[in-house]
């Protein structure tokens, strides 16, 4: 399918209402195309504002949480992200369009690999793409000035929380279940970390280890 005109109109039409109103996002929103990222049997309803499931049991967001969670982010054009969650690869380029390095992980290989192959099509050259335990992070390459989950932890990750910059911001969904999960945004401040609730979600939870698919 195409991102024609209509479909595009009306995908932006459904983020402004549900509250995604930096230019900046839906500019980075209006540039990737969604359908490339849903294979089969989804594929024409990939320009709803809904989530769908994609491979190895894992969904793709909806578009305006999408955009929530990257508006919550505050992104600047300097900025080096970690997300954790890469998924079907459509949040990490979106970020590719506002930031300065992507660095995104997920314990899917094969989804590393789909969203790695879409990342090329599109040259995205600065998305780096690995097959790890996100909730350890990436040590190697922190401190991070961002860091987005896009699965639901208990509480914000301490290993994650550890490897965000002081003024870093991290956007994580977190809930005891998978029917309660609220999205918090964390600042790190020189003394701590300052929380804040922004709205309901739900999210598949976050795992560790590495999945044998």
């Amino acid at each position: 399918m195409s991102f024609d005109a209509d479909a595009k109109m009306q995908l932006v039409f459904a983020l402004r209402s549900k509250g995604v109103t930096d230019r900046t996002v839906l500019t980075a929103m209006e540039k990737i195309d969604r359908g490339l990222f849903i294979q089969g049997y989804f594929a024409d309803r990939a320009y709803e504002d809904m989530p769908l499931p994609i491979s190895c049991g894992q969904t793709i967001s909806q578009p305006s949480v999408v955009g929530l969670m990257t508006q919550a982010l505050q992104l600047g054009p300097r900025d080096k992200v970690l997300e954790v969650g890469t998924g079907s690869g459509y949040q990490a380029a979106i970020l590719s369009q506002l930031a300065r390095r992507v660095y995104t992980v997920d314990r899917h290989k094969p989804l590393v690999r789909e969203a790695q192959e879409v990342f090329e099509a599109l040259n995205l050259t600065n998305v780096t793409a690995f097959t790890s335990d996100g909730s350890q992070g990436l040590p190697d390459q922190a401190p991070f000035d961002r860091i987005i989950v896009t699965a639901a932890a208990e509480d914000p990750p301490p290993l994650l929380l550890a490897q965000l910059k002081i003024g870093g911001i991290m956007v994580v969904p977190v809930g005891q279940s998978d029917t309660v999960q609220s999205l918090i945004r964390v600042l790190r401040t020189e003394t701590g970390y300052d929380y804040e609730e922004l709205r309901s979600v739900r999210f598949v939870p976050l795992l560790g280890g590495v999945a044998r698919d």
